[in-house]
């Protein structure tokens, strides 16, 4: 298969495409610059949809930048770079010749609303009580497209665990130090992934033909708590881990409004995710983490 992907070089479509390629698949990647096996936005907008069998967009600004303030121009560019690159590439899909197989969109389960009771699978509602559930709601509908020539797959994705980004780029040096812990109260559950599983019920959303509608991109144990996950991490590392991020610090350096997203949590389980078949290679966050630092 040919696979375009957008946003591709990033920490998920570094290991999206490096997955796919493995798998015999062909990968080229939208992006803001031009190179080898690549166009940029502007082309794609200007000159329409290279042939491809399925398209996949990664792209969008990273919202937990602890060097850029939570202000209005901050919230435009997260919101921007997150639907201007899905209605690109919608449009170019729609207005395709021959459209690909598959249409796969990565979000988040900020979609579901944070609760230390509720259980959220793919069918539970969300999408309407605050910035980040709203911008899910934009960016799910930016992608929709009229018809079935196309199949759609949305993927909400929690926390990526690997080692090469995301969230463990940032606690790993404070873990290592033996001063990490909890962030906040610590009981706020902490769905998560690793991004080897991510990446792959991308290449299962692309592959299968069964595969549609919403999925959750987390794993089977992650009903863990921000504690538990503190404690795991640090014994992966053979550390101590009891040192907790106060609230307020976080507060401080992320702004109120976005430290929400560390604070509190949601228990989102893959019920659908499961249910097409896909096996995850780490269910368990004990292992999860070993293979990150190991």
């Amino acid at each position: 298969m040919r696979v375009l992907v957008g946003g591709g070089t990033g920490f998920i479509g570094t290991a999206l495409t490096q997955l796919l390629k493995a798998r015999g698949h062909e990968v080229m990647l939208v992006s803001r610059k031009p190179g080898p096996d690549r166009i940029t936005w502007d082309e794609l907008d200007t000159s329409g949809l290279p042939h491809c069998d399925a398209a996949v967009n990664l792209a969008g600004e990273n919202i937990l930048n602890p060097i850029r303030r939570w202000n209005e121009s901050f919230q435009k560019e997260v919101l921007n770079s997150r639907l201007e690159t899905t209605q690109i590439l919608a449009r170019a899909i729609n207005k395709a010749p021959q459209p690909p197989q598959a249409w796969v969109l990565v979000t988040g389960v900020a979609y579901y609303q944070p609760s230390l009771t509720a259980e959220y699978d793919e069918d539970s509602p969300g999408g309407d009580f605050d910035f980040f559930s709203n911008l899910v709601t934009k960016w799910e509908a930016a992608a929709r497209l009229p018809g079935e020539s196309t199949r759609q797959v949305v993927v909400r994705s929690g926390v990526v665990l690997g080692r090469e980004g995301g969230a463990i780029r940032h606690m790993l040096l404070p873990f290592r130090l033996g001063l990490g812990g909890p962030i906040g109260p610590g009981h706020q559950f902490f769905p998560w992934i690793h991004i080897r599983d991510l990446a792959g019920i991308l290449a299962h959303a692309v592959e299968a033909s069964h595969v549609q509608g919403v999925l959750n991109g987390v794993a089977p144990a992650s009903a863990t708590t921000n504690a538990e996950f503190a404690k795991a991490f640090g014994a992966a590392l053979g550390r101590p881990a009891f040192i907790p991020l106060p609230s307020m610090v976080v507060q401080a350096v992320f702004g109120r409004e976005r430290a929400i997203m560390l604070l509190e949590g949601q228990k989102v389980v893959p019920r659908r995710t499961l249910a097409t078949g896909y096996q995850y290679s780490f269910p368990e966050l004990g292992a999860a983490l070993k293979e990150v630092v190991a």
